[in-house]
């Protein structure tokens, strides 16, 4: 995560007017807008947060902080206004301890264990401001001068405020009052240099940028952008002597060190960003083609850029650069550490190290004079070997813990860090592997305990993990591992639980209104008594001699307090004329003539209309504090029930909620039936075109038999009427309009034999012949049922026969004599036998037997045959 952290000046000078036509503060929020634009372009800024600090006191200075949404820092940035002084050093002290006491909780400073690059929070503070004098409550200040007190837990353990990942860019805004009149096309942008500014920008790491016109504001934000990357700073200083000159020789295209001519027009030196800083004199060429240094590439404070993984969204790393001293767990406390650590390296040529499998971290150099002068030397196959004062145990300079080194290509400089003291171990490890094959000897041991000796207790850790992925575990003993002492451990877990209570602490305080001032006391006027006054006697002669009335003559009001006007409060002008300013008082006298001349008090307006609805253009559009002043809503008379089970779709309707279910004519599928039978639903016809001798008909819906009825109902039954009651003729309607809507049934053409001699003999259509079934069923439904009880137990021995033969579809094969045999045990009238082989049928559907199907179908047509035969035979009795 990169924290883009805007300090934006918000002190009265601010609001001068620019040849733009707008004032500072304006062009201030108009250049963070256009740096988040920018930004926003670069894929790595999903990984950013904003935050917006100001010049005012805390905690009214934090705009949006750790906790704040995006929303909220626009919102913030709109609404700030310009008052009061331009108090830069106790801004920056707010905006470094908002930042550490985050790290401070999280622990990645790693105090006393080393510092790893890869444990990082980047911060790029950019401060925006006016090029005006530091102006606090004592006068005008020469310098930027940083509070030392500071509420975060564990501030003494660094000497500096800052970290060694955050950076200071300051934004000069020079901008004239009138249009300047050097317009040029020149890209160059200077620093602010006697600007207090630019000494602690240069102290972080960063640089100042002095912006003189529009253009040059354009430029500096997108050099802004470009300086924001993931890296630490690191202070490197040259030891020892300086390398020796080289003399590049050309010699058949190539060089002394083997580069081709080519190779030297590609890699030229690489040039400082318009020589960012002036201090970087570029090098001298001789006319021997000796390269004549300067001076400026011995003390460099400089980036190194620290990489993002791509798989794991953050920076990976396996060894610490090490502490300026000896780790020792009898120490009671920890000295304090410098921000940037201070790598010394030798100028001497080494070969560069390295055996396979062994873990390094490589990083890359930002471009300084340091770079510079190694690039110029083209070696790329020779290195520098870094160190630290103060790690080693009884050495000044240390152990080598990692080298400077060009690439192969000449582009850049790597910083590469291996384990403490490298060349004593690297060698040591190849011996292991190759000789003794991962089986030390004695004597290997004895020369690796040496080692372990000289390396501090802190890359114990590293040092393990790195063996155990080279395949030689439990090299390394368990105890070395604890490099502090107890009560060192027990003061850093008490420092991270303070600063999660100051965190969660400054969290909540962040948005709280400002207690109104109670007001201004006023000092004594004279420190010494008035028996010291020259004029003493003078004054008691005026008194009358009464030492008393002297005193009370001469108070000091040093007990009274000054009243602070309030802007939340609106004056009332009309009731107290002192709130009435000055500029105002023409216009309140011909308000108040005009309503003292009203004939009616009822015509009288204490507040005008225009000047109910005039509001300035800088709180136009903040509803927010519109919404804030108002008062909070009252609660609900009647609370509403709070959803118990809030996964899924609230608005989901179940299927048993469902207001026909009762209705007969609705096919609902369902995956599990109930014992008693459904209602019969047309066959579905398949898709495709109606071959020419399929035979179409309509079956209407049956229905479950009728309650036990009445005696009267009994009666009526043997005088029916001819002609039906007009209520019948239309529920007869009725039902051939449902008939009408249901589906065709579509019969088989391959009917049984049987069937068609039947029809043959008795020359009556098959299909006149099931209406007349169908219609004889529908006739017997409206008469209704005789004897209710015997009724029951045909549904009864029906619904346990529907049980079994369910059972016994189920089952696997295809012998189905035992379901056949069942179902010829139907008892009923056609119509429920009809219905209830069309829930066998669906049943089989359900499992896909197509061959039962088909002989289920069979089964009913001849059952329907076998009944019309009998209905026939009964019809030729009675003639």
């Amino acid at each position: 995560m990169t924290i883009i952290l805007f300090l934006v000046d918000t002190s009265a000078s601010m609001n001068q007017r620019s040849y733009l036509g707008t004032s500072l503060i304006d062009i201030a929020k108009a250049s963070v807008e256009t740096f988040m634009k920018i930004r926003s372009r670069d894929p790595n800024c999903r990984w950013d947060r904003y935050m917006l600090l100001t010049f005012e006191d805390p905690p009214a200075n934090i705009k949006a902080g750790w906790k704040e949404s995006h929303a909220t820092f626009v919102n913030e940035l709109k609404n700030l206004q310009t008052q009061g002084l331009t108090l830069m050093g106790p801004a920056l002290k707010h905006a470094f301890d908002l930042l550490n006491i985050n790290r401070m909780q999280t622990g990645i400073d790693t105090y006393g264990q080393g510092r790893c690059p890869f444990y990082l929070e980047p911060a790029v503070i950019i401060v925006i401001t006016d090029g005006g004098k530091l102006t606090t409550m004592n006068g005008v200040q020469p310098e930027i001068n940083l509070p030392m007190n500071s509420v975060v837990p564990g501030s003494e353990l660094t000497k500096e405020p800052f970290r060694w990942d955050q950076r200071i860019f300051g934004l000069v805004l020079r901008l004239p009052g009138n249009i300047p009149v050097d317009m040029t096309t020149n890209t160059y942008i200077p620093s602010a240099e006697n600007h207090p500014l630019d000494a602690m920008c240069d102290v972080t790491g960063g640089r100042s940028y002095a912006v003189h016109t529009q253009k040059m504001l354009n430029g500096a934000l997108e050099s802004l952008v470009q300086k924001v990357q993931g890296g630490v700073v690191i202070n490197f200083e040259k030891i020892g002597p300086d390398p020796p000159p080289i003399e590049i020789k050309i010699e058949n295209g190539l060089d002394s060190n083997g580069n081709s001519k080519e190779n030297q027009d590609i890699n030229m030196p690489i040039k400082m960003e318009v020589e960012e800083e002036k201090k970087a004199h570029s090098p001298m060429v001789g006319l021997t083609g000796q390269i004549l240094p300067s001076n400026s590439w011995h003390n460099c404070r400089r980036l190194i850029y620290v990489p993002r993984s791509a798989q794991k969204g953050y920076s990976v790393g396996h060894w610490p650069i090490p502490e300026a001293f000896w780790p020792d767990s009898t120490n009671s406390t920890l000295p304090p550490r410098s921000a940037h650590p201070v790598v010394k390296f030798y100028c001497t040529p080494c070969e560069p190290m390295v055996i396979g499998n062994l873990p390094f971290d490589k990083y890359e150099l930002e471009p300084s004079p340091l770079t510079q002068y190694i690039l110029e030397r083209r070696q790329p196959n020779s290195c520098w070997q870094v160190f630290i004062n103060g790690s080693a145990k009884y050495s000044d300079v240390g152990h080598p813990f990692g080298y400077l080194k060009a690439s192969s290509t000449l582009s850049c400089v790597n910083l590469f860090l291996m384990p403490y003291n490298y060349p004593v171990l690297l060698p040591l490890l190849d011996e292991l592997f190759k000789v003794h094959k991962f089986k030390p000897t004695q004597k290997w041991r004895g020369q690796f305990d040496a080692y372990l000796k000289t390396m501090p207790s802190y890359y114990a850790g590293p040092l393990k993990r790195a063996l155990a992925r080279m395949g030689a575990p439990n090299l390394v003993p368990e105890n070395m591992d604890n490099s502090l002492s107890y009560s060192v451990i027990t003061y850093l877990k008490k420092l991270k639980n303070q600063a999660k209570i100051e965190m969660d602490r400054l969290i909540a305080s962040v948005g709280q209104k400002i207690p109104v001032h109670e007001g201004i006391k006023v000092d004594s006027r004279t420190k010494t008594s008035i028996l010291q006054r020259r004029d003493f006697n003078q004054l008691l002669q005026s008194a009358g001699g009464n030492l008393q009335n002297l005193k009370q003559e001469l108070t000091d009001f040093n007990t009274f307090t000054v009243a602070v006007a309030d802007k939340d409060i609106r004056p009332q002008y009309y009731r107290n004329p002192y709130d009435i300013p000055r500029k105002n008082l023409i216009d309140q006298i011909a308000r108040m003539r005009s309503n003292f001349l009203q004939k009616s008090y009822h015509r009288t307006k204490l507040v005008d209309d225009d000047q109910a609805h005039s509001i300035p253009v800088q709180q136009m559009g903040n509803y927010q504090d519109y919404l804030k002043k108002q008062p909070a809503p009252l609660r609900e008379l009647e609370t509403s029930p709070t959803r118990l089970h809030t996964f899924g779709n609230p608005f989901k309707v179940k299927m048993n909620m469902v207001d026909e279910a009762d209705d007969p004519t609705i096919d609902k599928p369902s995956k599990r039936r109930s014992l008693e039978t459904p209602p019969p639903g047309p066959k579905r016809r398949k898709v495709g075109p109606i071959p020419k001798d399929y035979v179409f008909s309509r079956t209407p819906t049956p229905s479950p038999p009728s309650s036990p009825v009445p005696d009267q109902m009994m009666e009526a039954e043997f005088n029916v009427d001819p002609e039906p009651p007009d209520n019948e003729v239309e529920e007869n309607n009725v039902s051939e309009q449902e008939d009408e809507d249901q589906p065709l049934i579509i019969a088989e053409p391959e009917q049984d034999d049987s069937r068609k001699n039947h029809i043959k003999e008795n020359n009556v259509p098959g299909s006149q012949m099931e209406e007349q079934l169908l219609y004889n069923s529908v006739n017997s439904r409206q008469r209704g049922v005789h004897n209710s009880k015997k009724d029951s137990l045909i549904w009864t021995h029906n619904t346990r026969l529907k049980h079994s033969v369910f059972k016994e579809l189920k089952k696997p094969g295809r012998n189905y004599d035992t379901l056949f045999h069942q179902l010829n045990s139907i008892q009923g009238n056609v119509q429920l036998k009809c219905a209830f082989v069309k829930d066998v049928i669906r049943e089989a559907e359900r499992f896909k037997k197509k061959v039962l199907i088909q002989m289920l179908e069979q089964f009913q047509t001849s059952m329907i045959q076998v009944e019309g035969r009998k209905r026939n035979s009964l019809t030729m009795e009675t003639r």
